[in-house]
């Protein structure tokens, strides 16, 4: 059984791809099951952010799992084979540890993407498609990261999603503290972008929501207002800066909502920025005068100033994780070996039971103990010994030579003794 990663990301697939592959969170149980379904696939995980789709799996066909991904979304595989990756054993290994990490993030060591991994594992663990190798990768993948991150700077001055559509407002609008905000979501990314813009101090910040319950819950957080969905596009026209993340299938905001509130707005400027994968705001928006639309892609062109040092982190967490890549296969191969272990000790057993009951019956009819105990170190002995021994004597040329070779290795000889 094989370690694989499938998937896709910003690196390699344009957000209209990314966003078609995508798992809404209320199928993903579904998904791991169907996956999991014919046990070709016999464990699996998967990870959806705005950045990423990824299968973490284990199986001895890893074709059929690329099959599946593009038969799930109803999509012909060659549309989304260019765009796939799919990376064996210790680069699957690798590609956890460094996602997990950080070092493979659209901005470069942020830290939303752990919590991300650590919420897919916790799916895959309520689905039931968690084994032995996933529990003890994902294990080692949360060591990893917490260990890159306490010892390198690769968190060090980091450009958050978040602290990048500050950033762009900023761009557009000189003081954000002059601005209304409307979060539209509550989940752990609009959270992040409201912590960052209240740091700014807006002059109003409103979040609507799904579930009302779970907004008040985020706006009391930031003294923020709470607003229906519903209401948005009667609402929209009081906001300068718009910021969506949810996990609905359809966009929230629409061309002609928003032409309304442009219109309503006396063309003043609007900030909207989409984190949301799909897009919860119709792409024809930023054609809009006076809208400056920005979407995940457009946020990978921010990068803060301190590059420098957390490219210099990056080297130092690479090593890190080379480290734990070759620990972790090594755990894989002693597991490999257990079945041989346990037939090994297995043999030894029978022959140390059969040896002993010699003995007994020996020492029942009255024989010398010491003849006895004699007997039976030998016995043990020449049964022990007559494997190694057939081996050898039956290696010819080159193959005896390795043959003594192991011999020596297993029983810890030295040549001449």
């Amino acid at each position: 059984m094989q370690l694989y990663a499938l998937g896709l990301n910003h690196h390699t697939a344009p957000l209209t791809i990314r966003e078609r592959v995508a798992f809404q969170p209320e199928h993903i149980d579904s998904a791991l099951h169907d996956l999991t379904r014919e046990r070709r696939v016999r464990e699996a995980a998967i990870l959806s952010t705005c950045n990423r789709t990824e299968l973490y799996f284990a199986t001895e066909e890893p074709q059929h799992a690329a099959d599946w991904l593009a038969r799930f979304h109803h999509l012909a595989l060659n549309e989304v084979s260019p765009y796939l990756y799919s990376y064996p054993q210790r680069d699957a290994i690798r590609h956890v540890f460094r996602v997990a990490s950080g070092l493979d993030s659209m901005v470069l060591g942020e830290p939303q993407i752990l919590g991300q991994v650590k919420e897919a594992v916790r799916r895959a663990e309520e689905a039931g498609t968690m084994g032995t190798l996933l529990h003890k990768l994902f294990q080692n993948t949360f060591a990893v990261a917490k260990e890159v991150r306490s010892t390198t700077a690769i968190g060090a001055n980091t450009v958050s999603m978040a602290a990048a559509a500050v950033n762009l407002s900023e761009r557009i609008f000189e003081r954000v503290s002059d601005q209304r905000i409307l979060f539209i979501g509550a989940g752990e990314m609009i959270e992040l972008c409201a912590a960052h813009f209240a740091g700014a101090s807006p002059k109003l910040m409103v979040v609507a929501n799904r579930t009302e319950e779970r907004a008040r819950g985020l706006a009391g957080k930031f003294n923020a207002e709470v607003m229906r969905l519903d209401v948005i596009g009667e609402q929209l026209p009081r906001f300068d800066i718009v910021v969506s993340c949810t996990a609905a299938p359809l966009p929230i905001v629409g061309l002609g909502m928003v032409e309304r509130a442009v219109k309503v707005r006396r063309h003043r400027p609007m900030v909207m920025v989409d984190l949301a994968v799909p897009r919860d705001i119709e792409p024809e928006v930023g054609k809009l005068d006076d809208v400056f639309l920005y979407t995940v892609d457009d946020l990978a062109q921010i990068v803060d100033a301190g590059l420098e040092s957390r490219q210099q982190a990056v080297i130092e967490a690479e090593e890190i994780i080379s480290s734990r890549v070759d620990g972790f296969l090594h755990w894989m191969q002693a597991r490999d070996a257990v079945p041989t272990i346990r037939a090994l000790r297995q043999h030894a057993e029978a022959m140390r039971s059969a040896e002993m009951e010699r003995a007994l019956r020996l020492l029942a009819r009255g024989e010398d103990p010491r003849a006895v105990l004699e007997a039976l170190s030998q016995g043990l002995a020449n049964k022990l010994l007559h494997g190694p021994t057939r081996f050898l004597n039956q290696a010819e040329g080159e193959q005896q030579v390795e043959a003594s070779r192991l011999v020596q290795r297993i029983f810890n000889l030295e040549k001449g003794d």
